[in-house]
């Protein structure tokens, strides 16, 4: 039996867990606040402390950028290496992913009760590519390719691409939350931030936390919160759609992330379908492409053990 540390790294808090044979025990697993500590050895220690085990594999998923083996976590600033954390778990496989990357290899093993209906289509083949949607603190998007050589979860920032104006509204909109980092991007929009800019571009400069904002949606009272859910509902559906189109997932769309979940309830309403479907002479082709709602807490280090489990089954 091989064992395996885990980790889900966020910008506020980092999630632990030990994984046997590529499957996680949950039992094992630990939240830290960031906070409390100085990175991320500090963390892997003090849990490691408490479990009389060898860890033959280790891999982390980090909420920012990954690039030849280095991980930098975009709101907090740790950066984190593989012989880092080789040196701190003495695992001899290690592996460290973008933290949607790990969404996209726990993707096949979701069970079907994690799954929530949001568009419906064909369930498509084992083979096909699936395309995984992350809208929590920040936005970003992987694609999910199944190979004859193995499961590839390419690296993306989709995130900082720029936002897709097709109205007069969009282009209103846009032009509010440019100031933030330059230039209007998807995750200006697109994210716990970003709803809260959209809220206070809806409502002629009024402010709401996103927790406040995402209130106002559920009364249904607030005429400002209504056009936020409105403009938030068609621009997720339409950058869905786009990324749909460049990467052709077949085997389905998966939405992930606190904001996604926060939505879920309220996308149909106003205008994700048509949003998402809404590409002129290719509408037609986009009703091949099932969107799903994922209820899975575990899943980036269901993806994270899998991910390892395979890389000590053949050399790195």
């Amino acid at each position: 039996m091989t064992v395996a540390l885990v980790s889900d790294v966020g910008g506020t808090n980092t999630r632990v867990a030990l994984a046997r044979d590529g499957v996680v025990d949950a039992a094992t697993t630990r939240r830290f606040r960031n906070a409390d500590h100085s990175g991320l050895s500090e963390i892997y220690t003090v849990f490691l402390s408490a479990h009389d085990v060898t860890c033959d594999g280790a891999c982390i998923a980090l909420a920012g950028p990954v690039m030849d083996g280095v991980g930098e976590l975009t709101n907090l600033g740790w950066r984190y290496d593989r012989d880092a954390l080789s040196d701190c778990t003495g695992a001899g496989t290690v592996a460290l992913l973008n933290d949607l990357q790990a969404q996209g290899h726990a993707v096949p093993v979701l069970s079907r009760d994690s799954l929530v209906p949001l568009i419906p289509g064909p369930d498509g083949e084992d083979h096909n590519a699936k395309l995984v949607i992350g809208c929590g603190t920040g936005f970003n998007a992987v694609p999910v390719f199944r190979t004859d050589t193995g499961r590839y979860v390419p690296p993306c920032e989709s995130g900082h691409t720029t936002f897709p104006v097709l109205s007069a509204d969009d282009w209103s909109l846009a032009q509010h939350v440019a100031p933030h980092h330059g230039f209007p991007g998807v995750e200006d929009v697109l994210s716990g931030r970003g709803i809260e800019r959209v809220y206070d571009w809806a409502s002629g400069g009024a402010r709401k936390t996103s927790a406040e904002v995402m209130a106002a949606i559920a009364d249904g009272s607030d005429s400002a919160a209504v056009k936020t859910a409105t403009a938030f509902s068609r621009a997720l559906g339409r950058v869905a759609g786009d990324l749909a189109l460049t990467h052709l997932p077949f085997g389905g769309v998966y939405l992930v992330g606190g904001m996604a979940s926060a939505m879920r309830p309220y996308l149909s309403r106003y205008g994700f379908t048509e949003a998402f479907r809404g590409k002129g002479r290719f509408s037609g082709f986009m009703e091949q492409f099932a969107v799903w709602g994922v209820e899975d807490d575990y899943a980036a280090l269901t993806g994270c053990a899998r991910h390892v489990d395979s890389l000590m089954d053949r050399p790195q």
